[in-house]
């Protein structure tokens, strides 16, 4: 079969600390994948390896066949990445950042154009895309954000914790952006989150992850049924007694 992503025994140290412990896992083409976990599980070392951000210490990774480590600037062309601390320029509008940021990819102006509209759909911020980005609200900025990773229809979005700080409300609309623009575009999403809850509504499916590893894989409702348990938090709880 041919995946988005397949990561085989993936490691990587910083140190003394070993961040990933020989994680593998894989993404099929046009599904959100999530993986979840708490805080220092190594989600985010793995979301910028896939990302060609940071090199591994051993193991492989390929995007759609590419190798990170031998053909990382191909691997660029066929995703996006949103940092979880990610920002905008906070002196330009909404519509000049995206603009600025859109000039990376677009072939021509006929396609900068379309890359702007297209984000201005997705971010659902109207008249407000004329504003300075500094006199956004944090969950204004995300969308803004999420808009920008969104809007090239990259084969791959590389989202870590795309909900950060956010209340329920913006937390609600950064989820369906994402869901809608997958099912639209069959665009795939791999995504981090510690909110496991949140990745219970949004992911197809999910691999949880403790200290470097993965514990638990499969959809949500398959580990709900064979754990026992109401949620994903509760299956977490469980398995990390069982590892």
């Amino acid at each position: 079969m041919d995946y988005a992503v397949r990561v085989e025994e993936l490691r990587k140290v910083f140190g003394d600390v070993q961040a990933l412990n020989g994680l593998s896992f894989s993404v099929d083409k046009g599904e959100i994948f999530g993986l979840i976990g708490p805080n220092g599980a190594g989600k985010t070392t793995a979301l910028r390896i896939v990302s060609t951000l940071l090199l591994p210490t051993s193991g492989k990774v390929e995007v759609f066949g590419l190798d990170v480590v031998e053909q990382p600037e191909e691997v660029r062309k066929v995703l996006t990445y949103l940092p979880e601390e990610a920002g905008a320029y906070p002196n330009l509008s909404g519509r000049e950042y995206l603009e600025f940021m859109a000039k990376f990819k677009a072939r021509d102006k006929h396609e900068l154009k379309e890359f702007v509209e297209e984000a201005a759909v997705i971010s659902g911020l109207g008249e407000r895309l004329k504003d300075k980005v500094k006199t956004y609200s944090k969950g204004m900025k995300r969308r803004l954000l999420v808009a920008r990773a969104l809007m090239t229809k990259p084969r791959l979005a590389v989202l870590d914790e795309p909900t950060s700080g956010l209340d329920v409300l913006h937390s609600y609309h950064v989820r369906e952006i994402i869901k809608r623009y997958v099912k639209k575009h069959e665009v795939t999403v791999l995504l981090s989150s510690h909110n496991m809850l949140e990745v219970e509504y949004l992911c197809d499916r999910v691999a949880l992850l403790n200290k470097g590893r993965i514990i638990a894989e499969g959809a949500p409702e398959e580990l709900k049924e064979k754990f026992e348990s109401a949620n994903l938090e509760e299956v977490f709880a469980k398995v990390v007694k069982i590892a």
